[in-house]
């Protein structure tokens, strides 16, 4: 287990969501000294029976905090932990203000959670927004390192769908995405990444680092619907969709959310997420968790598809 340095408080921003909470955890059994900032929409990380976790301050913020707010709450902080937003527009707006809020509280290192295929002129739209943030940390004077997600495994679990009409196709999982393959990755394995690099003993070791987090293998759709098979007894195939065919089905979602899903499931079909990469291994000293595994280990992240209509 990663042990903590003495003296180092390290800030975790989105400490109330899926990934944010598995950090919080591993930190605080590391023995180091945390600040959880939560927005109040999701679960505050607590140890059973509601206790605080040991050496962890909570600081609720607003969803869109004003620039003192934020500095505020990054005062006397060693290292941030940023969490990309999921609204768009205005993501890459939040992004840069939590960056300028850590260089005038004197942060000296920010650990960002990124995208593979992150560039310019990325196939996904999240992956443009994050290059752009990527950009805006490395012009400051803050150490930073980045850490580069596939696509995690519960994402893959949300595009399955009941669509058994009489004799019809039945469960399915749907998504533009072609024949391509995809390394996704677990919440686990990336919070294991992010405590070993905010607790090295070695501040230094992780400045200007660009990791790849992805699982152990890369599948194509139709491997993923087998393994969501095995896993749930029911029988699921994959559905290659067209685009039309796609923003048809999530017609009561927002414009950008759209895009987001359906560039990511693009950068899929054009192989950007097929690379598999040992940063996982190398950084929390185990293998990554393959999907399969994934699935045997935390059957509460996709209890949804045990449901009599997974929509």
């Amino acid at each position: 287990m990663t042990s903590a340095s003495p003296g180092r408080l390290v800030v975790l921003t989105g400490a109330d969501g899926r990934l944010g909470s598995r950090l919080a955890f591993r930190v605080a059994a590391a023995g180091g000294h945390q600040r959880l900032l939560v927005t109040g929409h999701g679960v505050v990380p607590r140890l059973p029976g509601g206790a605080s976790l040991p050496e962890t301050e909570v600081v609720v913020v607003p969803s869109e905090p004003d620039p003192r707010t934020l500095t505020s709450a990054f005062g006397d902080a060693y290292a941030v932990f940023l969490v990309p937003g999921k609204e768009r527009p205005g993501r890459l707006g939040k992004h840069r203000a939590v960056i300028d809020a850590a260089v005038l509280a004197g942060v000296r290192h920010v650990v960002y959670v990124s995208s593979v295929g992150t560039g310019p002129d990325a196939v996904a739209s999240a992956a443009r927004d994050d290059w752009l943030t990527e950009e805006y940390l490395r012009g400051t004077d803050l150490t930073w390192t980045m850490l580069r997600i596939a696509m995690f495994h519960r994402t893959l679990t949300f595009a399955v769908y009941d669509e058994s009409r009489g004799s019809g196709p039945g469960t399915v999982l749907c998504a533009p995405a072609g024949d391509g393959r995809v390394a996704s990755v677990s919440h686990d394995d990336v919070a294991d990444v992010a405590t070993a690099v905010l607790l090295d003993e070695d501040p230094n070791r992780h400045a200007s680092r660009i990791y790849h987090l992805t699982g152990p293998e890369a599948l194509s759709l139709d491997e993923v619907a087998a393994a969501l098979s095995t896993a749930t007894g029911r029988t699921i195939r994959y559905a290659p969709q067209t685009l039309d065919q796609a923003r048809a089905l999530f017609y009561r979602s927002t414009a950008a959310e759209v895009e987001d899903w359906i560039t990511q499931c693009q950068a899929i079909a054009a192989g950007v997420l097929a690379e598999v990469s040992p940063d996982v291994r190398h950084l929390a000293g185990r293998k990554a968790r393959s999907l399969e595994e994934w699935l045997d280990d935390y059957p509460t992240e996709w209890a949804h598809l045990r449901l009599p209509s997974v929509r």
